[in-house]
């Protein structure tokens, strides 16, 4: 996405390949909150449970930059559809995926809606599922496609679905067939029952293994959009 002139909302998106040492996952917990901590202890897999505090804590340092607040002290709270927000505010949007190996986080200030998600490209997705999820025209634009280029295809499908619907917060409340998608010059563009000039979407790159979708609802316009690499700086210098 390119800056307009009308200075469009602005979103930066935060790419992180986090550690697999337990070690470093007890140093994230410090700052998450108290329930966060008591959740994590809760998954059964160490790959589950590290997807989670990582997500949480890359979030809350994303949401300490833009409020002032202390990372563990940030008031995040579900909605009635179980979406987190910022208590007390409608500012910043907001939005969190992960997948095995890397968590995404969306933060716009200025957008009505923003959502992203993340999935491996090696992901296996029956054709059972497929149906579930595609439109009649998206499966006919699968089937065109390259044998060896149809399984990422029905990826990105699927993340751009879910980017949307997690924008929304409405999560597969909503029948995903009814978010449609075509393409117009390499970029995805929205048919289905919520067609609207405000959305925009995007297959963002992820210099890893996942495809990541992005959607974002605004009222000025395309908005600009930054992509960074996180680093964790809390790491301890030897």
């Amino acid at each position: 996405m390119q800056q307009s002139e009308n200075q469009p909302a602005d979103i930066e998106i935060a790419l992180w390949q986090y550690s697999k040492n337990e070690s470093d996952w007890n140093r994230w917990m410090q700052s998450l909150s108290s329930d966060e901590r008591d959740r994590a202890v809760t998954y059964r897999f160490e790959r589950d449970r590290a997807s989670f505090i990582a997500g949480r804590y890359l979030l809350r340092q994303l949401l300490s930059l833009q409020t002032g607040i202390s990372p563990s002290k940030v008031p995040l709270s579900p909605d009635r559809h179980s979406k987190l927000r910022l208590e007390g505010r409608d500012r910043p949007q907001f939005s969190l995926a992960n997948a095995d190996g890397l968590v995404a986080v969306a933060v716009a200030s200025g957008c009505d809606y923003v959502g992203i998600d993340c999935e491996r490209v090696d992901a296996e997705i029956e054709e059972a599922a497929v149906d579930s999820y595609c439109s009649a025209d998206e499966r006919r634009w699968l089937a065109e496609l390259p044998a060896r280029e149809r399984a990422r295809g029905a990826i990105a499908l699927w993340t751009l679905k879910e980017s949307h619907l997690k924008a929304l917060g409405v999560g597969l409340r909503v029948d995903p067939r009814n978010v449609a998608f075509s393409w117009k010059d390499g970029i995805p563009v929205i048919t289905g029952g919520d067609r609207d000039r405000r959305w925009h979407h995007r297959l963002v790159e992820s210099g890893s293994q996942h495809v990541v979708a992005l959607a974002a609802c605004s009222q000025s316009g395309l908005p600009g959009i930054l992509i960074r690499l996180f680093q964790d700086d809390s790491i301890p210098s030897e």
